[in-house]
């Protein structure tokens, strides 16, 4: 079964992302997002949204997965999931994460690897979950949450595990803004979509290259020694 999908109408792209259940993130999943991208990318696209299935934007890891691979797969399912989040985080038009659901440890970071952040209002977790279950964040997921969360709440989210309502994380400060459930997401983002839109592609892509790229291959520098086996 194909885990993303995505479409472009009128320089605007849409990732979705629906696996039937969780969004779980496998080798499969991490193949599909890099084409989209790169096609996407390569279309000359303004703006790309990213968005899950309705009640799940994504889990993050296949879990399930995990327990079945040997030290050596798991080193590269962890690099790949690394590599794939810090390409969104340095992707040269802006991304826009809509977190249709639940967004727990990987999904939570692809949001935060975003430039913007929205959240459907509703019974929904947003939650970096990997210490409460002793896993440690390695340098990479740290560059980019300490990118997108508040300084203020950075370590109850990342050391402590904080689970999050959607509207408590737009109070938070870090989502942008909470989606009435129900609503056509396209029309309730649709100003500031423009916006973001509206800025000249090479500008935007070459400053946010400049703004990042320099801690990115630091953190990358890192990868091998932080790896799961290690």
């Amino acid at each position: 079964m194909k885990k993303i999908s995505y479409t472009i109408e009128n320089n605007r792209a849409e990732i979705t992302m629906d696996d039937g259940k969780a969004n779980a993130m496998d080798f499969d999943y991490f193949e599909e997002m890099n084409k989209a991208l790169a096609e996407i990318e390569s279309s000359g696209s303004k703006a790309v949204i990213i968005k899950g299935r309705q009640g799940f934007f994504s889990g993050g890891l296949d879990v399930k997965l995990i327990a079945t691979l040997a030290p050596n797969d798991l080193d590269r399912l962890a690099e790949t999931f690394a590599r794939a989040m810090l390409r969104v985080f340095l992707y040269p038009i802006p991304t826009i994460a809509v977190c249709t659901g639940h967004a727990i440890a990987g999904g939570a970071m692809l949001a935060f690897a975003c430039d913007r952040r929205y959240v459907i209002e509703g019974n929904y977790r947003i939650q970096m979950n990997e210490l409460a279950i002793g896993i440690p964040l390695p340098s990479w997921m740290l560059l980019i949450g300490k990118s997108a969360i508040p300084v203020c709440v950075q370590t109850e989210v990342l050391l402590h595990a904080k689970a999050y309502t959607p509207k408590e994380a737009c109070d938070a400060g870090i989502f942008h803004g909470l989606i009435d459930s129900g609503a056509d997401i396209g029309a309730s983002l649709n100003n500031a979509i423009n916006a973001l839109m509206g800025l000249q592609r090479n500008a935007y892509a070459t400053t946010k290259r400049w703004l990042r790229e320099k801690e990115v291959k630091e953190v990358l520098a890192l990868l091998k020694d932080e790896l799961p086996s290690k």
